[in-house]
């Protein structure tokens, strides 16, 4: 099937308004700084003359990417994944050109590639892998691992997928200077030879047209695939057809797009044994929300909530919110009504702690008591005691309606077990 090819988009980009828009998508990401210190509230500073120094190197063609910054961080599974984080006005031209290119590229893309797409979500590609195994009868998945796949792609086969749509040699130049921009790690600079760098604007959208390929390739031998980024999982009927096809998408991804599938982590599991999957772990009658997702949640709690933080109760809810809000609404997908039950009586309880401490003596308490309505005598007790922030005196001064007046966000009032619409293709 032939499709459209595009010749002139360069000059898209030679616009005050296209980068200035692009600015703002940049900006609203608040990424850190790259390898010149300059945040995106600093380029704002002198955003006019920012953007009229781009528009000249992009019209005089003397535009060139500055290498990006490698930051390491820790994965969870005790592996360090690399970040490379352009400057600031790379990001403005990456975004850009993503701008551009997204509304030609992703019309075409697999409709089960969910990861780094408009009006696509992680709870979308988990709502479509529940629908292939729970009502297509699909019970057995071959749950894929690709080593470092950002880091590994093919620049090459980068610049020729895109080639397919795009013939504007300009736009494909540009494409390749960030490809090969280089890295500067503790200083010294290391060229880019192949992969994408995770932390530039446009390589979701390169990962996505590269692994496109994939999907594209296992939809015509009649696979059912779920991909978010790099996470693929594909269902089949029996554990025969999963052993099979794990050799069929194996060999394509090394051998044509030149990937490695990690061995040790990639594996076949079933409906029955529950299949793990963006956090979740779905079941046959229920989906749950894996344990060390849970176990990160409550360390990034525990490290908001320290009972010697000198500020105040309502600024430290001001802080939980975002966290608490983020956690429910991605997580509603799962059947966990009790756990953010359970999560928000801990969290209550660490917050009544913090008060506690704050007011550092029985008779402050015994003073709240009072004021509201309380007339018995009142025992003292340990303002400090973790214990005593679970007692009655606690819970009474402290209700879960008055955590309700200070704005803390109710994680136990969202509905569960909400999957969105699929899409059937």
């Amino acid at each position: 099937m032939s499709c459209r090819v595009w010749y002139s988009l360069y000059d898209r980009l030679l616009y005050r308004e296209t980068l200035l828009e692009a600015f703002k998508k940049v900006k609203s990401a608040n990424g850190a700084p790259g390898v010149d210190g300059q945040s995106c509230k600093d380029f704002a500073l002198h955003l006019d003359a920012n953007i009229h120094t781009l528009l000249i190197e992009l019209r005089g063609k003397t535009y060139r990417p500055t290498p990006v910054k490698r930051v390491e961080i820790a994965k969870p599974d005790g592996g360090i994944r690399k970040i490379g984080i352009p400057i600031v006005r790379d990001r403005v031209v990456q975004q850009a050109v993503k701008n551009i290119l997204d509304p030609i590229f992703d019309p075409g893309f697999h409709p089960s590639s969910y990861g780094y797409r408009p009006k696509r979500s992680a709870q979308d590609a988990i709502a479509k892998a529940t629908a292939f195994m729970r009502d297509y009868g699909l019970e057995w998945v071959v749950d894929m691992d690709l080593s470092k796949c950002f880091d590994t792609l093919d620049h090459e086969l980068i610049i020729h997928a895109i080639r397919e749509k795009v013939a504007d040699g300009s736009i494909l130049k540009l494409i390749r200077m960030f490809l090969e921009s280089g890295v500067l790690n503790s200083g010294a600079l290391e060229p880019t030879d192949v992969g994408s760098p995770q932390g530039g604007v446009i390589s979701p959208l390169l990962a996505n047209i590269y692994l496109d390929k994939f999907d594209q390739y296992m939809r015509r031998k009649g696979h059912r695939i779920t991909r978010y980024a790099d996470d693929i999982v594909i269902f089949k009927g029996s554990k025969a057809g999963a052993e099979n096809v794990l050799e069929v998408a194996t060999e394509y991804l090394e051998k044509r797009l030149k990937l490695t599938v990690n061995q040790k982590k990639t594996h076949i599991t079933s409906l029955m044994q529950g299949v793990p999957y963006l956090g979740v772990v779905i079941r046959s009658g229920f989906t749950q929300i894996k344990d060390d997702r849970l176990q990160g949640f409550k360390d990034k709690i525990r490290r908001r909530t320290k009972r010697n933080s000198p500020v105040n109760l309502q600024k430290i809810i001001s802080d939980l919110n975002p966290i608490l809000r983020g956690f429910a609404n991605y997580f509603k997908v799962a059947n966990c009504k009790s756990v953010l039950q359970s999560m928000m009586k801990w969290i209550r309880r660490r917050l009544r702690s913090i008060q506690m401490k704050l007011w550092k003596v029985p008779q402050k308490l015994h003073r709240r008591l009072r004021q509201l309505g309380y007339q018995e005598e009142f025992q003292r007790i340990k303002m400090a005691s973790w214990r005593n922030a679970a007692c009655q005196y606690s819970h009474w001064a402290m209700p879960k309606k008055w955590f309700d007046e200070l704005g803390l966000f109710a994680m136990d009032k969202i509905e569960t077990g909400v999957l969105p619409p699929i899409n059937r293709g």
